[in-house]
């Protein structure tokens, strides 16, 4: 086996090939170039006959009949090296089940699923419930303002008002 060590830290790991003129490639090393390069999940070598997992398959496959089908699954692919593959699966299987392959939905399903749980409900006791219910009624205000402001200062005030507009 032959393995890639960075610092002192594993970075890569590959069953060693002792067949001659052969190139392997694993398309998940050059997954931050295909992000910056959609294009290349067409043509690139790493890219042909990959074996990918079911649902990420399946998007795929569903997305090759749209014209941007490619970026939009290089998305999805992208969302792997943040999530993990694992994740991006179930948010595959999940927007397949709903009958939805985009990759904007299932970064949805990711990001929806980041969320923290909405928090319980405040159950209110019975000891503080109101007693008598509040009544919508807006024409209390009427009888509030005009109790409140004698008739000759609304006067005034409209005739103000006149005034500024005109003005």
């Amino acid at each position: 086996r032959i393995v890639v060590l960075l610092g002192g830290e594993v970075v890569a790991e590959h069953p060693r090939q002792f067949r001659r003129d052969q190139v392997i490639y694993d398309p998940w090393h050059y997954l931050p170039i295909l992000v910056r390069k959609p294009g290349a999940l067409r043509n690139g070598a790493p890219f042909k006959d990959w074996d990918l997992p079911a649902g990420l398959a399946e998007v795929r496959a569903k997305l090759k009949r749209h014209t941007d089908g490619d970026r939009q699954f290089v998305k999805v692919l992208g969302a792997v090296l943040d999530h993990g593959l694992i994740a991006v699966e179930a948010a595959c299987a999940e927007a397949l089940e709903a009958g939805i392959a985009s990759g904007d939905v299932i970064l949805a399903v990711l990001a929806r699923r980041l969320q923290p749980p909405a928090p319980p409900s405040i159950i209110t006791p019975d000891a503080l419930r109101l007693k008598v219910e509040p009544k919508a009624d807006c024409g209390r205000y009427d009888s509030l303002r005009r109790a409140e402001m004698p008739q000759g200062s609304m006067r005034a005030l409209c005739a103000y008002g006149m005034a500024s507009e005109g003005a």
